[in-house]
């Protein structure tokens, strides 16, 4: 009989090996079936190609812009991981021996999103030769480099989390790889000073542009990591987000479970 069948919550090291397990199964898939490298080498070879563009053209030892960048690849690579999560599951009818296990779903849904994360740390340790050449060549701003990459690691984690819930309301990976990129973009384009002017003059009254900026768009917070400021507002932004749309995507899985 299963936990969720009996009504016994699992102890916390149990609760962690549960959670473990699932990362380990997801990362296997990952790497056994070549996604992760695919994924890796395009998102290396794109991000740090446009790194030297702008580096050879500003001549400056800065990631900034680099930085600046990095929503906008996110909106489209993070999808891609996170559309597989669960839609995949389905496709192959996995998704119930999964359900099955002597786990709680919200270890299934941590389980696959550590592994998510953990390739999200390979995309980003993919660009630490940029700020070894930078190191090398000049005297960077190691700290707001830091920051920066915190910004990245707090953004990819709502992606991540808001795409992994999207997968598991969808049938389909295609389906679920455009509704996360539809909202990825929604979460990074809402931000984007061009777009809130156009929002606001077609209802100056309502301000549209602004409020949302202000409110849904993930950008101001991470403008902030950017700027090497690390505010508590910023941080919870991401955290509470990404905790709001796992505890959904649990909820979700309980649900087909019963």
């Amino acid at each position: 009989m299963s936990r969720a069948a009996s009504g016994k919550r699992p102890s916390l090291p149990e609760f962690t090996r549960g959670v473990r397990a699932i990362a380990a199964r997801e990362l296997g898939t990952y790497f056994d079936s070549a996604i992760a490298y695919v994924y890796t080498i395009a998102f290396a070879v794109l991000a740090n190609s446009v790194f030297m563009n702008e580096f050879f053209l500003a001549g400056t030892a800065d990631m900034r812009g680099w930085f600046e960048r990095m929503p906008l690849f996110f909106a489209v690579f993070l999808p891609a991981v996170s559309m597989r999560l669960w839609a995949e599951e389905r496709r192959q009818r996995t998704i119930e021996p999964l359900l099955t296990l002597p786990i709680v779903p919200l270890q299934a849904v941590l389980g696959k999103y550590a592994a998510a994360l953990a390739l999200l740390g390979v995309f980003l340790a993919s660009s630490l030769p940029i700020v070894i050449m930078l190191v090398a060549l000049g005297s960077p701003d190691l700290g707001q480099i830091a920051s920066g990459y915190l910004g990245l690691i707090g953004l990819g984690a709502l992606l991540l989390a808001a795409g992994a819930l999207l997968s598991a309301l969808s049938a389909d990976q295609i389906v679920a790889f455009v509704a996360a990129s539809l909202a990825a973009f929604a979460l990074v384009l809402s931000g984007e000073p061009r777009v809130v002017a156009v929002l606001d003059g077609l209802a100056p009254a309502l301000a549209a542009g602004t409020h949302l900026r202000d409110t849904l768009s993930a950008m101001p917070h991470f403008e902030a990591f950017l700027a090497g400021s690390v505010t508590l507002a910023a941080a919870l932004y991401f955290l509470l987000f990404s905790a709001l749309c796992l505890w959904t995507n649990a909820l979700v899985l309980a649900r087909a479970r019963s």
